[in-house]
């Protein structure tokens, strides 16, 4: 589905979620306090400047009594099965982002990865799929890291623990490259990267996963995922509790230039144990 169409099919989908409401006789802070988000997150989903997650259109469902119409339509438009349904709104809102602030400890960011780093995560977590299943979801990945090879891209900052640099996913070939790859889009000022070191001790969102987004027309949201599930989070007084947490977290990392430095050491150290085999 091409890109103008599939909006103007949310449109659609908000008109639809509007036309309902009023019909139900429901404030926007009514439904949105029933479907157990905020009255500006329906007002974002009627204006088709935001996306629902599947759990949200299931619950709409049930509080204005549409018979599924919501979960059908959202299944419809969100067809991209490349992603699980936790995550194919926040894929989403990715393109439609103007920043974009991520923070992982152990993991590097999915628009980081390489493939081969990215095929490691995948065959360990499922080790019996066929590899057409394996490559697919690769692709995805890769697909997504577009954004940051296009200078109208969003801004993009990346924190992570120095733990993600030593802990050797698919091996030292595949670590060397998966480090040189995130140096090498920091030199080309593609992003910014920070590296919170071991002797940082306690920092804060210690061993949290989470995305900040910005956007242009819309307020900013907050992506955090759990084991195989997902929550966007749009309230605006937990946005800024986040939001203080990341800046705190930038300033328990290294600079840009230190944490650099790091990323090329520890690439370096996967190269020498390569050459010592």
């Amino acid at each position: 589905m091409a890109r103008a169409s599939r909006h103007a099919a949310w449109e659609f989908w908000g008109t639809e979620l509007k036309r309902r409401r009023e019909e139900a006789r429901l404030t926007q802070e009514d439904l949105g306090h029933r479907v157990f988000v905020s009255g500006g997150y329906i007002s974002q989903l009627e204006q088709a400047s935001r996306r629902p997650q599947l759990d949200v259109a299931v619950r709409i469902d049930g509080v204005l009594q549409t018979d599924g119409f919501f979960e059908r339509t959202w299944r419809q438009l969100i067809d991209d099965q490349r992603y699980p349904d936790y995550f194919a709104a926040a894929a989403e809102l990715e393109r439609l982002a103007t920043k974009i602030c991520d923070c992982e400890a152990l993991i590097a960011p999915g628009l980081l990865q390489t493939a081969a780093y990215a095929r490691a995560l995948l065959l360990a977590g499922n080790p019996l799929a066929t590899d057409e299943y394996i490559e697919d979801k690769i692709r995805a990945r890769l697909d997504r890291a577009v954004i940051l090879k296009d200078g109208t891209g969003p801004t993009y900052w990346a924190v992570m623990h120095e733990g993600l640099l030593r802990v050797p996913v698919g091996g030292p070939v595949v670590m060397a490259e998966q480090l040189e790859h995130i140096a090498r889009l920091a030199r080309e000022r593609k992003m910014l990267v920070q590296v919170v070191p071991f002797a940082a001790g306690a920092y804060p969102i210690m061993g949290k996963m989470l995305t900040l987004m910005e956007f242009d027309d819309a307020p900013p949201t907050v992506y955090t995922e759990g084991v195989y599930s997902g929550n966007l989070l749009d309230n605006p007084a937990v946005v800024k509790r986040v939001q203080e947490g990341y800046d705190l977290l930038r300033a328990a990392a290294l600079s840009p230039e230190a944490s650099r430095a790091l990323i090329e050491s520890a690439a370096e150290d996967f190269r020498r144990c390569v050459s010592t085999t």
